[in-house]
């Protein structure tokens, strides 16, 4: 078990690594929609490629997973088969989002054997979903709420 600032250090030294290995850089934040954006997460369990909605109030927010939604068939054909959708989606914090996402597990960040796999998902389901929101952009900023 590490100490906070150990597992501070070990994560910062993760993602260093991973810049360094991967040095690009990425939509993530970057996406010209308010509350919409791309993230990577990783944890002891498991490590994912996500878009969340955070958009208020929730009408707006499930019209934007709804528009995602639609686009599915391709997502799911074209880009990253085994995405999952969840319209609400609850934070550890208690905040609901929708959330988008595909992980592999059991993978863990302490673990640097694990590293190296951790960023070739990272690369090559981020890369794949990136690829997907630039070609569908248009379409997803088209909502109606």
């Amino acid at each position: 078990m590490y100490s906070k600032a150990e597992n501070q250090r070990l994560k910062q030294e993760f993602w260093v690594a991973f810049a360094q290995k991967y040095p690009r850089k990425w939509l993530l934040y970057d996406t010209k929609i308010k509350d919409l954006s791309l993230k990577f997460f990783v944890d002891n369990t498991k490590a994912q490629v996500c878009v969340e909605i955070e958009a208020k109030p929730n009408e707006k927010r499930w019209a934007y997973f709804e528009q995602l939604e639609a686009l599915k068939t391709i997502l799911v054909a074209e880009y990253l088969p085994e995405v999952v959708f969840q319209r609400d989606y609850s934070l550890e914090n208690g905040k609901t989002i929708s959330r988008i996402w595909v992980e592999k597990h059991p993978i863990a960040v302490g673990n640097r054997n694990n590293w190296d796999t951790i960023f070739d998902f990272f690369y090559e389901k981020m890369n794949a979903l990136e690829l997907f929101f630039l070609e569908y952009e248009d379409v997803i900023k088209t909502i109606k709420f």
